[in-house]
């Protein structure tokens, strides 16, 4: 089972890939692009996502949100810097905490958000200390899905919402019956993927209700195919350079998960959707 460690390493030992293949230095992104009718590329596909996202959970400018798995800071800085709200960022890769940190002061956004390291299933924040708590492709990474949801209630305010955009296994995938999952989650450090059942079950159990439950699969296909472009392109080098290099355990096979998931995506394995959660009073 992947720990807190397994899951600060994968992020730490793959930061240089998603330099090189998902242009993170532009776009400060770590997800699945989102096109829609107006998207004339991939970075603004990746831009796109954080836009979706918060009019989703309809973000305003004085509300305070916790960026739970917050990457190298590229959420906290869109809505920071286009909405105008507060913004804390978390994460478990001292990598991604050193590059948000430096993307803080070339942006100038100090006064405006946060960074640390800590783990979304346990935090320090106060009781009702969010409005909103944001999880873009990070939830996948909690073992314990409740416990990620138990802690998103008690620091959010009584009306606050938590909005995850994430992957979620079909029926066929819960089958797997060619390993594409389980191969591309260990590629991930991901051991347990949501299912819409669970999630829903678990949600109301801790006191939320479900406002907005979308499948946005067709508007991550092309970022599916982009990431399979990728391991395309990059199997014979990552092949040859791991023959004559000690790669870490994460980066030596991390192109193939560009195949698994594309692979997984064709066969109906798994869905991008995009969940608003809404926290209800005890009674409502």
């Amino acid at each position: 089972m992947f720990q807190e460690k397994d899951i600060a390493e994968y992020y730490d030992q793959t930061i240089s890939h998603y330099k090189m293949w998902w242009n993170l230095n532009d776009n400060l992104a770590l997800h699945f692009g989102y096109w829609d009718e107006n998207t004339r590329n991939f970075n603004q596909a990746l831009r796109n996502t954080n836009h979706v996202m918060a009019s989703l959970a309809g973000i305003q400018p004085h509300h305070k949100v916790l960026d739970a798995g917050c990457g190298v800071g590229g959420a906290a800085f869109y809505l920071a810097g286009k909405i105008g709200c507060e913004v804390t960022g978390i994460t478990l890769s001292k990598r991604q905490l050193m590059l948000a940190l430096e993307y803080q002061k070339q942006f100038q956004l100090q006064d405006k958000t946060s960074f640390c390291i800590q783990n979304f299933l346990s935090t320090d924040f106060n009781n009702n200390n969010f409005d909103v708590y944001w999880a873009c492709e990070s939830s996948c990474h909690a073992n314990d899905k409740a416990a990620f949801l138990k802690e998103a209630k008690r620091i959010l305010n009584p009306s606050g919402k938590v909005i995850i955009a994430d992957y979620f296994l079909t029926e066929e995938g819960k089958m797997d019956k060619n390993q594409y999952i389980k191969r591309w989650g260990d590629l991930w450090a991901i051991q347990s993927f949501h299912t819409q059942e669970n999630l829903i079950d678990e949600s109301v159990r801790q006191g939320f209700k479900v406002i907005v439950n979308n499948d946005v699969s067709k508007h991550v296909w092309r970022s599916s195919r982009y990431m399979y472009r990728a391991y395309l392109m990059g199997s014979i080098p990552s092949r040859l350079y791991n023959l004559f290099h000690n790669t870490s355990r994460f980066a030596k096979h991390h192109y193939q998960s560009g195949y698994y998931q594309y692979q997984a995506l064709k066969a109906n394995l798994w869905q991008y959707r995009m969940v608003v959660l809404q926290s209800t009073k005890s009674g409502d």
